[in-house]
């Protein structure tokens, strides 16, 4: 009788192992399907309406103290959730948070965690172990069947995310060993796209896909061994060896989601919250102070500002120029003014260039109700956070914008982390440039207001990189992670027979100028550069007042049409004023714009910026139109070769 207790519980164990040997987790509107087993190891399929995405595929920790062999499973539950997210800001006032979850327990202290949306599936593991672990390594695979093609943004470092996406008709022409970041999108034959990411990295280094045969598989930056200052102007920590592990870390933690996406319909990719919504919630404390808007930059156009009454240009950023910009900042309500290198020496913040009264910019930005942000470097910042932010925090600035991390190995996530709580606790926001991708953290620390992380306009001074087809490739992608820090708003636009790269100087850029003004509507970007000259706006009024009512932020996105890398519509309501966004490739094309979004029985004034008839060659030329809409109205708008169109709409008293 004594082993009674004992067979009772093998015979539960045992039934709990083969009942879950495999378990389904599928989304709230029936369309995706997650399939784990468990067998000697644990493998996972995703299906979309019953069409295999992702086939059989490994995934696993490799940690010492976790038990080898074939899991064995403890316990299962699971919970249906169906609340509402609401954004401290973004494009949608809230976020339905809607999924059902599947967690599994297993013999060793770890589970996996499995949840399915509408959007996509994710998993991620757990563990709760004791002390300090270390983290050999983690497989994540995705055996793809069909041979979709891929758009991959390519890199062969572990340092750079500013990167084109190669367009591949199909897996199979990758080359093994290829290795890409993420987000990485798949064209399936049938019209479904899937998009293979990760949400909520702390504390670990980010994921990194390699073309292996048939899949892709995970890769990561090892822990960093030692470092030394190399790179741009030795003002970078450069890794130089590493360990054989990639994380030394809590045993009780969470480790990152790993996310896969899928759609028939490419317009949903431009509404897809997943990353965010799977990210850590945010932070305690008052955010109420984080302002996003658009800011006047000097880098781009070199400071050059012809006709001013002020010398310009580089050589002369002084402290009597700046106040130029925030000038032009607060006539055209625009919230800040960004300084960028040169302002300080780039090791010692304290340093102030004595030709830039800092203090002095500070003060007379403040009473025209603009904000002041500086450049620096992120090795010079993390050397000492609280000396820098608490100095900054004293002067007054808003903000900072922090370049240079070139690194995404779990040291440099730690950074990107205690930089945005540092930088809450004296209430600066930060721009992330130089960084790696976003994987939701700026959920966690609204503060962070933009990431780089993508090929931007600066690109337009030395290649021609930054085109059209670009610009219709990164928001079904990159902007999956988050806000961009693109840098758009040139206005000596050019088209592809007649753009040529100038650097230094007034750089030019690819596609129109109505291509241009629409970058303000279809890209999300919570701190939005202005990057062109004072001087060159205020040639055009119209434009100008286009550029200065468009908001960054909005209560409601609708996306009206949009196929991937060829073209995009998008309507983004502000208040009670919409505004619409259209742009195309190197593909002249037209595009009917039903106005249905729009409130009944209201009519509205429409501002109409339009490619002009010889858009085709010369990209500066556009109309404007003003006249009256309504929800019952529908629009047929041409768009030039590597074109587009903004339209403002605001209700009639």
């Amino acid at each position: 009788m004594k082993k009674l207790p004992i067979l009772l519980f093998m015979l539960i164990l045992c039934s709990w192992s083969a009942y879950a040997r495999q378990a389904d987790v599928v989304s709230p509107d029936k369309r995706l399907r997650f399939r784990i087993s468990c067998g000697d190891s644990l493998e996972y399929r995703v299906e979309y309406k019953g069409r295999p995405l992702i086939g059989r595929s490994r995934i696993g920790l490799d940690i010492p103290e976790l038990p080898h062999g074939a899991p064995v499973v403890l316990s299962m539950s699971r919970r249906s959730v169906n609340g509402t997210i609401r954004p401290l800001y973004g494009k949608t006032e809230r976020l339905s948070d809607r999924y059902n979850e599947l967690r599994i327990d297993f013999a060793g202290g770890w589970s996996l965690l499995v949840r399915a949306y509408d959007e996509g599936v994710a998993y991620r593991f757990v563990t709760d172990l004791p002390g300090r672990i270390v983290v050999r390594g983690e497989s994540a695979r995705f055996n793809i069947p069909d041979d979709p093609g891929v758009l991959f943004p390519e890199t062969a470092a572990l340092t750079a995310w500013e990167l084109a996406y190669v367009d591949y008709q199909t897996l199979s022409a990758v080359a093994n060993g290829t290795r890409a970041i993420t987000p990485a999108l798949l064209s399936r034959r049938d019209g479904v796209r899937v998009v293979i990411a990760e949400a909520d990295v702390r504390d670990y280094p980010g994921m990194y896909l390699v073309k292996t045969g048939r899949g892709l598989h995970s890769d990561f930056a090892a822990y960093p061994d030692s470092v030394a200052m190399g790179s741009w102007g030795n003002f970078v920590s450069v890794v130089r060896s590493r360990k054989d592990h990639i994380a030394e870390t809590s045993g009780r933690r969470e480790f990152p989601w790993r996310v896969i996406m899928a759609t028939d319909d490419d317009r949903t990719l431009l509404n897809n919250e997943l990353i965010y919504k799977l990210s850590s919630p945010q932070a305690p404390g008052d955010f109420s102070w984080v302002r996003p808007g658009k800011a006047a930059w000097e880098w781009w156009h070199d400071a050059m500002l012809p006709g001013a009454s002020v010398p310009s240009g580089m050589k002369n950023r002084n402290t009597a120029l700046y106040k130029y910009y925030i000038d032009f900042a607060a006539e055209n309500d625009l919230e800040y003014l960004m300084i960028d290198a040169g302002w300080s020496d780039i090791f010692d913040l304290s340093k102030v260039n004595p030709q830039v009264d800092i203090k002095e910019l500070v003060r007379y930005a403040k009473q025209k109700d603009v904000g002041v942000f500086l450049w620096c470097v992120a090795h010079t910042l993390v050397s000492d956070p609280d000396r820098y932010m608490r100095l900054l925090s004293e002067w007054g600035v808003a903000g900072l914008k922090v370049d240079f991390f070139d690194r995404d190995d779990q040291i440099a996530m730690q950074w990107y982390e205690e930089l945005a709580r540092k930088a809450a606790e004296y209430r600066l926001m930060l721009n992330y440039h130089g960084c790696s991708k976003p994987t939701g953290m700026q959920r966690l620390y609204p503060n962070i207001v933009n990431f780089e992380a993508l090929r931007g306009a600066e690109c337009s001074k030395w290649d021609l990189t930054a085109n059209p087809e670009h610009h219709l490739t990164f928001p079904f992608t990159r902007m999956l992670g988050g806000s961009v820090d693109y840098t758009p708003g040139a206005l000596r636009n050019r088209s592809r027979q007649l753009f040529k790269p100038l650097d230094p100087g007034l750089p030019m850029a690819q596609g129109t100028r109505c291509h241009e003004l629409a970058m303000f509507v279809v890209f999300d970007q919570y701190l939005a550069m202005l990057c062109d000259s004072p001087a060159e706006y205020r040639k055009y009024p119209d434009i100008l007042g286009f550029l200065a009512a468009v908001p960054v932020v909005f209560d409601q996105t609708e996306v009206l049409s949009a196929r991937v890398g060829d073209y995009a519509v998008v309507a983004k309501r502000h208040g009670n004023d919409w505004f619409v966004g259209g742009m195309t490739d190197w593909t002249a094309r037209s595009t009917e714009i039903d106005f249905s979004f729009l409130r009944p029985g209201v009519t509205y004034a429409a501002e109409i910026f339009r490619d002009g008839p010889d858009a085709n060659l010369y990209a500066d030329r556009y109309e404007c139109e003003r006249r009256t809409l309504t929800a019952a109205d529908k629009l047929t708008v041409r768009m030039a070769a590597g074109g587009g169109f903004a339209i403002r709409l605001t209700p009639q008293q």
